[in-house]
């Protein structure tokens, strides 16, 4: 069974990661899972990209990371799924047509940089924007060093990494982060996608040709980084206190 499902109705395409029971966690297998609904993706006129469950997606999967490394395969697996993560996050920011973001619940780790390559974000209430980097050791990974920093700021970002601080959806919203915080993300969404059909998608698709960063050498260092974080003493022993129950 696919960890990433497609659906395209009315010109309108949906990926949603659906991993669920896991919190939607990133692993090899459903970012494998992501790049193959890419290729199926055609040219709709708009991307919503969403998560099934409570939380759109809490980042690396903390669990298969410790098993990786007790198993010796660590680094090798830390490069391979920061490596297509990578691509992930290059192959949405490159798309000619509008995509959405649609979050609620946990928004965490490396996941923040698949709604970093979305055009527009709409929240829900509660959820939120938090690293954990610092908690479990690993070093930051999904452009939160240059595409966050580019958007709110190099130091702002620094404070939230190194005190592990959480980003609201109203945070969110007045950082620029998100467009709209709704208890109804569908209909926020129903609007926005009728706005965006009156415009010219020519027009759209030069707006963001002209926006787009040069990404791919800083998330290529994120992932270097990312590599040599995850198989620390400092790192094991980190992983070991997250995945504990009731850690604080």
């Amino acid at each position: 069974m696919s960890l990433v499902t497609l659906s395209q109705q009315d010109g309108v395409a949906r990926l949603t990661l659906a991993r669920a029971g896991r919190a939607n966690a990133l692993t090899a297998e459903l970012l494998e899972d992501l790049h193959a609904a890419l290729d199926r993706l055609g040219n709709p006129r708009a991307l919503v990209l969403a998560g099934e469950g409570r939380n759109f997606c809490t980042g690396g999967d903390v669990a298969r990371f410790a098993d990786e490394v007790a198993a010796g395969n660590g680094p090798a697996y830390a490069a391979g799924i920061v490596g297509a993560l990578n691509r992930a996050i290059l192959r949405l920011a490159a798309l000619r047509f509008p995509v959405i973001a649609r979050v609620q619940g946990a928004l965490t780790g490396g996941a923040l940089g698949l709604v970093l390559a979305a055009d527009l974000v709409v929240m829900t209430p509660e959820a939120f924007v938090q690293p954990f980097y610092a908690v479990v050791g690993f070093a930051p990974d999904g452009g939160w060093t240059r595409m966050l920093a580019d958007r709110i700021g190099a130091h702002r970002v620094r404070a939230i990494h190194l005190l592990n601080q959480r980003i609201t959806a109203l945070d969110a919203q007045s950082l620029g982060l998100a467009q709209a915080v709704s208890a109804q993300p569908d209909a926020v969404i129903a609007q926005w996608l009728a706005t965006l059909a009156s415009h010219d998608p020519g027009s759209i698709a030069a707006t963001k040709r002209l926006l787009s960063d040069d990404l791919e050498r800083t998330l290529e260092a994120e992932r270097t980084a990312f590599v040599a974080a995850v198989d620390r003493a400092e790192t094991r022993a980190g992983m070991a206190r997250f995945l504990t129950p009731g850690r604080g």
